[in-house]
């Protein structure tokens, strides 16, 4: 004879069904524009595109890919930029977070909007802005440095660097206001007992609140990375990848053989490429954060 399911058991049921039909909307759009693009650029990643068609050339485009100069040029420039704003993004971000967090509530509230508001602003708006202040003749950096005339995106040796300075003076809002949050859940109960036994104020940190903002840290870590490796909206609206590929990213040189070149095949390998360096630089930020906590 069947046993009749309790009412728990029927609750419980009725409530797994409940959340599983709350969570089909967004699993059906991740599947449909994340799982599904992803499994079509795996596949045509392993073709080659012309004005006849295509046809399937298995690992060429990989093969291809690392013989390319400029694609190993945009590698470069990619970890460059990631190597250097995400350390720097999440040290300057605690730092600015770890100064306002004592400030009276209305203080600490306008200095979250004034970092904050570069994230809020559209890019365009934002790069117009950057580009006119690193106009060679009318530009306010060349009027303050006294260096009329002197271009710095269109130097070789100074384009990247603007690069890295512009998507760093864009990348820190959200990052300091998610610190803000982590420092006022720290148990305050802790820090006075650290206090109380003869800690100062960055032993007190380093041991009680340093441990507790981990997760907002890793959270800040991976995502700053991935908008790093994601860098485009720049690079098109300033340089397009000059002077000579010295700003050339893989999101834009994928941009410019899927726009210009029609090379389809080969741009979704260097997608393919870039997710799985993504990924790789996300494990290690895990691991790194699992050993340390």
């Amino acid at each position: 004879m069947a046993r009749t399911p309790s009412r728990s058991q029927v609750l419980a049921r009725r409530e797994t069904i409940s959340a599983y039909l709350f969570l089909a909307p967004a699993m059906l759009f991740f599947v449909a524009f994340v799982v599904i693009p992803m499994g079509i650029s795996l596949v045509t990643s392993f073709y080659e595109y012309n004005m006849s068609g295509s046809t399937f050339s298995g690992i060429d485009n990989y093969v291809r890919m690392f013989q390319d100069a400029v694609f190993m040029k945009a590698l470069k420039n990619t970890v460059l930029i990631v190597v250097v704003a995400v350390p720097t993004v999440t040290a300057f971000s605690l730092w600015v977070a770890t100064a306002i967090n004592p400030m009276k509530p209305v203080a600490r509230s306008f200095y979250r909007c004034v970092f904050y508001l570069p994230v809020v602003t559209g890019s365009v708006a934002v790069t117009v802005v950057w580009k006119w202040m690193f106009n060679a003749y009318t530009g306010l950096l060349n009027s303050v440095l006294g260096t009329t005339g002197y271009s710095w995106l269109g130097q070789e040796k100074t384009a990247i660097w603007c690069i890295i300075l512009i998507l760093f003076t864009t990348s820190i809002g959200q990052p300091i206001v998610l610190y803000v949050a982590a420092l006022g859940n720290v148990d305050r109960s802790l820090v006075e007992a650290a206090h109380v036994d003869g800690a100062n104020g960055m032993q007190a940190f380093w041991k009680i609140k340093w441990p507790q903002m981990m997760p907002t840290t890793l959270y800040i870590l991976v995502i700053t990375t991935i908008n790093s490796f994601q860098c485009f909206a720049l690079i098109q609206l300033l340089t397009s990848g000059g002077p000579n590929n010295s700003t050339q990213t893989i999101m834009y040189y994928i941009y410019y053989n899927v726009y210009k070149l029609n090379d389809f095949g080969y741009a979704n390998a260097m997608g393919i490429v870039l997710a799985l360096i993504i990924a790789l630089f996300s494990a290690a930020q895990f691991a790194l954060a699992k050993s340390e906590h």
